[in-house]
């Protein structure tokens, strides 16, 4: 039997929740193939198994959160060999010393790269240390070794040998009784007063509030709280709890960029892009970054620091079915308009379909929360942490503005919202960033004078 444990999924993942199992007990799963799908809170990843077997036990099911080496499945290795035919069997029975003994690691050493690189850090020899089933060293095993070689040896202390009782003389003149022959030195329970001998009280434990647990009527219907939808309530929460929030709101004319967008359909769709207004608030977004860098930031409080991030990876949150989820645009400031288009209808596609890998959904310095043709009139988007800032984008309205004329024509406004901790970005700076996106988006001839 070979116990399957959760392995190191990405790095600085120490955990991960079971989404769905592919195999079910009995059930044979090849080397490689798909054996459990886990969520942790960089992305959804499936889990191959690592040799042929039959699932015999899930010692995890769905909904759980697991951390990584913990034990989640006994795969049955045996079982999915074929049997030995007669003739062969006197001749692996007449060799059974060739087989190597399990359990010690001896020769060269199976081990993963971060086994080895923490044993050099740690001045461990793999050689000897106990392996896995497959007699491999991984990183726990080294963590394991290193620790006990720290452990400092406490020594035992010898047994304290007191009388049960107190000689009833002794009791009532409450003098203190001689330890018997043998006995250490120094003073004990049994051998003082019996007012110094009564044992103090011991404090009362508080009770331990119980969460509420919400009672269900016979017609409500049940949605377990697990998967994407318990990492979005977990990442908000942290959010929320962290960063200081503030709301800064501004109306902006986008009539002209409404005008350019609609004649540039048509060339973007030659070549394969759909081309929306998000690739131009992306190209406003950082230049406003590049000029206040305080809101590309991250606050590092363990370290008593601000990060100014000079690399521009902007998140555009995608809804799906599983929940909200935030694909990243890595190097905006490096892409053009249509390239940036195109990115975002890949990455909002991989979103939909489940199928983003890591890299796409991690990495972001700033965020744009945009619902489209249902954005609204206005909101208060909550920071992706650790960032320092979001930018809400609302719906495109065709209302009477009065131009520069003061004529009263036909326009195009919409609101954009900007939320920002405050523990980083003072409202003055956060008003101007989102006055210079302002700018761009009012004459988005500037993006072009900019480079786009």
């Amino acid at each position: 039997m070979l116990e399957f444990k959760l392995p190191e999924i990405g790095e600085g993942v120490v955990e991960g929740e079971i989404v769905r199992w592919h195999k079910q007990p009995g059930e044979a799963v090849q080397a490689n193939e798909a054996l459990v799908e886990v969520m942790t809170d960089k992305a959804t990843i499936e889990v191959p198994s690592p040799v042929p077997a039959v699932v015999r036990e899930l010692k995890a099911q769905v909904g759980d959160i697991c951390a990584v080496e913990q034990v989640i499945a006994i795969l049955d290795v045996d079982g999915a060999r074929p049997a030995a035919s007669p003739a062969a069997a006197p001749t692996a029975a007449a060799t059974p010393a060739a087989a190597a003994p399990s359990g010690m690691s001896s020769g060269t050493v199976l081990a993963t790269p971060a086994a080895r690189a923490l044993a050099r850090e740690e001045g461990i020899d793999l050689r000897g240390l106990p392996t896995d089933d497959r007699g491999r060293i991984t990183k726990q095993d080294v963590l394991k070794a290193a620790e006990a070689a720290k452990a400092p040896s406490v020594p035992v202390p010898p047994p304290i040998v007191v009388p049960a009782t107190l000689p009833p003389a002794a009791a009532a003149a409450g003098k203190p009784v001689a330890a018997p022959a043998g006995a250490p030195a120094g003073p004990s329970k049994a051998a003082m007063p019996p007012a110094a001998a009564s044992p103090a009280p011991q404090p009362v434990a508080a009770p331990v509030r119980q969460p509420h647990a919400a009672e269900a009527a016979a017609d409500d219907e049940v949605v377990p709280f697990r998967g994407m939808r318990r990492r979005i309530a977990e990442a908000m929460t942290r959010s929320y709890t962290s960063a200081v929030h503030y709301t800064y709101v501004e109306q902006v004319n986008v009539t002209k960029l409404v005008r350019l967008r609609q004649e540039a359909k048509a060339a973007a769709a030659e070549q394969g892009v759909s081309l929306t207004f998000l690739p131009f608030i992306v190209k406003a977004v950082v230049h406003a970054l590049k000029k206040y860098p305080i809101v590309n930031a991250e606050l590092d409080e363990a370290g008593g620091r601000i990060l100014l991030k000079k690399r521009y990876n902007i998140g555009v949150a995608a809804a799906t079915d599983q929940g909200l989820m935030v694909p990243v645009v890595h190097g905006a400031d490096r892409l053009s308009i249509l390239e940036i288009g195109r990115e975002i209808a890949r990455l909002g596609e991989a979103a939909k379909a489940g199928t983003a890998k890591r890299e796409d959904l991690t990495g972001g310095t700033f965020t744009i929360s945009s619902l489209g043709n249902i954005g609204g009139v206005l909101a208060t988007p909550i920071i992706n942490f650790p960032e320092v800032g979001i930018l809400g984008v609302h719906a495109i309205r065709k209302v009477p503005i009065v131009d520069d004329h003061n004529n009263i024509v036909v326009g195009h406004l919409m609101n954009l919202s900007v939320s920002l901790d405050h523990r980083v970005v003072d409202g003055f700076e956060g008003a101007n960033f989102l006055q210079e996106v302002r700018r761009f988006l009012e004459d988005p001839n500037l993006l072009l004078l900019a480079g786009i």
